[in-house]
């Protein structure tokens, strides 16, 4: 086939330097032989147009990207977003930095498909006011801002903050292209933005877990008005900004009114039965065990000590995050991934005929046609 001549070697080595590959790396990950990316940082032509493709693909960058002879301008590349939650993480991996920037391309997809069928019921972003409140005094006002019951889940908090005009992702337990990492240590990031912002949540063993990720993040937006991705150690804070994100979404998720139905002289000796303990709150609130100890303990009914050794017994143990699983609802995963008001954007505009049936797939996931109809099927109650 014929090789294309003028690809941009210097914006070849800036994508390869962005996500911390190696030429041979990327080689290898593309199927391409390692003589051609020789040719290519000769000047030479290299690559054929689906070699390029893929290699566009893989850094997700277009293909006219690596054909212009201009120096990459990084202010323009990457959003003020990426840039604020690469600063914070700098040790990042290629494969987030790809899915932040995956996540802002879905996201100008959905501001783009509202802007077309928006016919006056979409929710939109006005947060409340929380100046020179306390992170307590924050979570009262947030709570009743999301209108929340006394007993939530995951998909509770989920359907309340996307009601408020902004997006909620969880990634996908596949591997895949949505996928954290079960390796990885974040577990959650936050893209500000005035008109929507996004949420997005690691897919976790348990879905405590996910909903005080979820809760944290939204203190970042609400409280600080800015992005930023959080790790375990950033969950347990002590200090500065993250400590305040924790004390929001443990004062959100547990306010002072819930716990007088927590009785203290029930409370077993043994911390490894504290589970057991809390197991109908838990379930309740939709949160973890540690979460409610840890406003126990804020709130001076739980000595430090107890609190420190259900940690280090919970720590201990494994608990497997298995991957994959039954993909015969393959077509329900892009709801899972990108929230009801997303999806229902989208097949919005499906229906409205303002893109193609191609489009809607490549919008969701890359679904095929047959898993299209099948969501839509599964939308109006088939």
């Amino acid at each position: 086939m014929e090789r294309i001549a003028g690809i941009n070697p210097d914006r070849f080595l800036w994508c390869c330097a962005d996500q911390g590959v190696s030429v041979e790396e990327c080689a290898s990950a593309n199927d391409v032989a390692m003589a051609n990316f020789d040719k290519l940082l000769a000047g030479e032509p290299s690559l054929t147009f689906n070699q390029l493709k893929k290699v566009a693909e893989y850094f997700g960058r277009g293909v006219l990207f690596f054909l212009e002879q201009t120096p990459v301008s990084e202010a323009t590349v990457h959003s003020p977003q990426f840039r604020t939650l690469a600063n914070q993480k700098p040790e990042l991996s290629a494969r987030i930095k790809a899915l932040i920037e995956r996540v802002e391309r879905q996201r100008t997809v959905y501001l783009t498909l509202r802007e077309e069928v928006d016919d006056g019921n979409y929710p939109r972003y006005s947060p409340p006011e929380l100046d020179r409140l306390t992170p307590k005094q924050a979570a009262a006002t947030a709570r009743a801002w999301l209108g929340l019951g006394p007993s939530n889940d995951f998909e509770d908090y989920r359907r309340a903050i996307e009601a408020q005009g902004l997006l909620v992702f969880r990634s996908n337990g596949y591997n895949g292209k949505w996928q954290i990492a079960k390796e990885s240590t974040i577990l959650g990031f936050s893209l500000y933005d005035p008109d929507c912002p996004v949420i997005v949540v690691k897919k976790q063993a348990a879905d405590a877990q996910q909903v005080f990720t979820l809760m944290h993040e939204l203190g970042h937006l609400l409280l600080h008005r800015s992005s930023s991705i959080d790790d375990d150690e950033d969950m347990h804070a002590r200090s500065g900004r993250e400590q305040e994100a924790n004390a929001f979404a443990g004062h959100l998720l547990v306010p002072d009114s819930f716990l007088p139905l927590i009785t203290d002289r029930e409370r077993p000796d043994d911390v490894a039965l504290y589970d057991d303990w809390l197991a109908e709150h838990r379930k309740s609130w939709g949160v973890s065990s540690e979460v409610i100890l840890r406003r126990l303990m804020d709130s001076r009914r739980l000595p430090r000590d107890l609190y420190a050794a259900y940690r280090q017994w919970k720590n201990a143990r494994h608990v497997e995050v298995k991957d994959g699983g039954n993909r015969a609802y393959r077509h329900r995963e892009p709801k899972h991934v990108f929230g009801d008001v997303y999806v229902r954007t989208v097949l919005g505009a499906l229906s409205g005929k303002r893109i193609s049936l191609s489009k809607a797939c490549s919008y969701l996931d890359n679904l095929k046609v047959q898993d299209v109809h099948l969501l839509e099927r599964h939308y109006a109650g088939f």
